[in-house]
């Protein structure tokens, strides 16, 4: 059975790979499965040559992670080489992931896929989706169905955000 992922406010089939590091082992000495990958901060900069490789030469879509303590500045160059930029939640309680995505959209200009995994669930979604975050990992014993209905928990917001910069009240009627 596929993996599954919300994205686009729908659930989907998802074929990316998270690349993690082991305990011992170098980034630059992390081996690469074959398909689209999702690589952390230091194999990237680690490998960047053969991952740039693997996606113009091989068509192999590339993505990165970032965990909640890597510097954005480290991949801002090279963000328009990432199909999807992932970030992790390692738990539930850490929200940097949410500026990181917003300075992602409006600081970095990045409309590729903006994803969100690790430990979240359906009462963050509405509020990730306003950062920026367009894809949901939904963790193991989490329902996804349930997820899906979070976005229609709050029927409209008044302020700005990362996808409708402009508050409701300053939106003209069509």
């Amino acid at each position: 059975m596929a993996k599954q992922i919300i994205k686009e406010r729908r659930l989907q089939d998802d074929a990316w790979k998270v690349v993690t590091l082991v305990d011992g082992v170098a980034p630059f000495d992390v081996c690469l499965p074959v398909g689209p990958l999702l690589v952390p901060v230091s194999v990237w900069k680690a490998k960047k040559a053969c991952l740039i490789h693997r996606e113009y030469e091989h068509g192999t879509p590339l993505g990165i992670w970032l965990a909640p303590e890597d510097d954005l500045a480290e991949i801002a160059a090279d963000i328009d080489d990432f199909t999807v930029i992932a970030v992790h939640f390692p738990k539930f309680t850490d929200g940097r992931g949410y500026s990181t995505a917003r300075l992602l959209r409006e600081r970095h200009g990045y409309d590729g896929e903006l994803r969100a995994f690790g430990d979240i669930g359906r009462d963050q979604i509405f509020f990730l989706n306003r950062v920026g975050f367009d894809a949901f990992v939904i963790g193991e014993g989490k329902s996804a169905e349930d997820a899906l209905a979070a976005f229609d928990d709050f029927p409209e917001s008044y302020q700005g955000n990362a996808v409708q910069p402009l508050p409701l009240f300053r939106r003209r009627a069509a």
